[in-house]
């Protein structure tokens, strides 16, 4: 299976080179963030006509996390067990998707950004990432053989050499202590970081901003990633992280990461 984690920045305009890309890398499943539409207005049949169950969440043209599906689409979850809202908490956004695609538990996660370290979005950034913790370290508890992945944009970039310039981020979101050590906690909950393990190149970014040229600058970030529980860490095959994705006309600003699943691999 070929598993695949996109922050899309709006399905509705880059739905064409969305599925282009799909057809091409032969992806299985795709799990898509800042969709940026409501459930309504999600161009499902698109995706349909291309082979794929779409599964979705959204609300407006904020935020939104889907997962498209060639391998089937069971146990929908639309949220995870404590998932804090904003900036009503007790209303979640529209961030975390659950899908069951050919036995494997995949999230499609869009983190909040936290915008500034003093803003209070930061404070409910580092409360959502401890929230997912606890959701994901309680799935492992209730059952340690499960197959999870949890993909997408983290908003974190975990090590110095993830941002091109620590200077320039210094007292910055994205970087901080605190949110780096929301992280490492996954790791404490028995997850991998698995792209990593893979690609673990120095200066590999995911992301680079639309200001200041920073894609030819080679100014980037890297902060989509893929926390797998130990079922999978055997059974992912390789990792590869689409830069060419990032050129051409139209692009988001984050590429798309994919993951290679071998059922059969790992014993």
């Amino acid at each position: 299976m070929r598993l695949a984690t996109w922050n899309v920045n709006s399905v509705r305009s880059r739905v064409d080179r969305v599925l282009a890309f799909c057809e091409s890398a032969e992806i299985d499943v795709l799990a898509m963030q800042e969709t940026k539409v409501s459930d309504e207005k999600f161009p499902r049949d698109r995706f349909v006509d291309a082979g794929y169950q779409i599964i979705t969440y959204g609300r407006d043209q904020w935020n939104g996390v889907a997962v498209a599906s060639r391998v089937g689409a069971d146990e929908v979850e639309r949220g995870f067990p404590g998932m804090p809202g904003w900036p009503d908490p007790s209303v979640p956004e529209p961030r975390a998707l659950g899908v069951t695609c050919a036995g494997v538990r995949v999230w499609s996660l869009y983190v909040p950004n936290g915008r500034e370290v003093d803003d209070p979005h930061y404070t409910y950034k580092l409360g959502w990432l401890a929230a997912l913790r606890d959701a994901a370290a309680g799935w492992l508890a209730d059952d340690p053989q499960a197959a999870i992945a949890l993909v997408g944009d983290w908003n974190v970039a975990l090590l110095d050499t993830d941002v091109w310039d620590p200077a320039f981020f210094a007292g910055r979101t994205h970087v901080t202590e605190p949110e780096r050590a929301a992280l490492r906690a996954f790791d404490a909950a028995g997850y991998t970081e698995i792209t990593r393990v893979h690609v673990p190149a120095e200066h590999t970014y995911t992301y680079w901003d639309y200001q200041q040229l920073r894609f030819p600058r080679g100014e980037g970030m890297r902060i989509d990633l893929a926390y797998v529980s130990p079922a999978l860490v055997g059974k992912v095959t390789g990792v590869s992280i689409e830069r060419a994705e990032r050129k051409g006309k139209g692009p988001s600003d984050h590429v798309p990461v994919v993951l290679d699943i071998d059922p059969a691999a790992g014993g």
